[in-house]
């Protein structure tokens, strides 16, 4: 039986498209989820793609964090579903309160794109288990609202549990307090992060690598296996 993997679009998303094609390279079946949908049609994992959700008004990722198809995501990401947030879905996870600490401005208050070194800190979790504890990686990243920030307990708590997934590495492209370019939830089954890992998943697009995939393969693996 394939994996299906619901990719929620609002309105402002960017990279569903793309985000739906990792999934199918990976070899799972992607499924469209709508904004608008109070239910998550009995997919086995989702992914909050990135984008500027309803503008990026308020904040971003706040107004999102309402949208009806967030009721049933909350509900069953704290159940265990896997859920990933890449960029602004990782905003909107923060908004939802499923992830720690928030986003703000970059810290030199310019959009940025551009190829990123990041550094696999936790191999763990539902997302991550392709890759090494420790592995280089090169991403590409976009975004205007990427500076993570959290209160220094907070902060404390991610590094002591494990919880800090990918760091900046050689350069820290907005800010983020520690380098930290994502997190995961305590149980694991949640990641956020802002670099995009949808669009290195072929040699022939983004950054020329592969690096992305694992993501995908990593949560195919665990679905197949559970």
């Amino acid at each position: 039986m394939t994996a299906r993997i619901g990719v929620v679009t609002f309105p402002g998303s960017l990279d569903d498209r793309d985000t739906q094609r990792a999934i199918r390279v990976a070899g799972a079946e992607p499924v469209a989820l709508w904004h608008k949908d109070k239910d998550l049609k009995q997919v086995d994992a989702v992914v909050l793609c990135g984008g500027f959700s309803y503008g990026d008004y308020l904040r971003a990722g706040a107004i999102a964090r309402f949208s009806p198809v967030m009721e049933p995501l909350l509900e069953q990401a704290k159940a265990g579903l896997p859920v990933l947030g890449i960029c602004n879905g990782f905003q909107i996870l923060t908004e939802a309160h499923l992830l720690p600490g928030t986003m703000l401005r970059n810290n030199h208050l310019h959009f940025i794109c551009r190829d990123q070194k990041l550094r696999v800190e936790n191999a763990e979790t539902a997302w991550t288990t392709d890759y090494a504890a420790g592995q280089e990686i090169h991403i590409p990243l976009k975004n205007n609202d990427g500076q993570y920030v959290a209160d220094e307990r907070t902060l404390d708590e991610l590094e002591a549990e494990g919880r800090v997934a990918f760091r900046y590495v050689d350069f820290n492209p907005n800010g983020s307090q520690r380098d930290i370019a994502g997190v995961s939830n305590e149980a694991g089954n949640v990641v956020g992060l802002m670099p995009h890992p949808e669009h290195a998943v072929e040699p022939l697009i983004g950054t020329g690598r592969t690096d992305g995939l694992p993501f995908f393969t990593s949560i195919l693996k665990k679905l197949v296996n559970a």
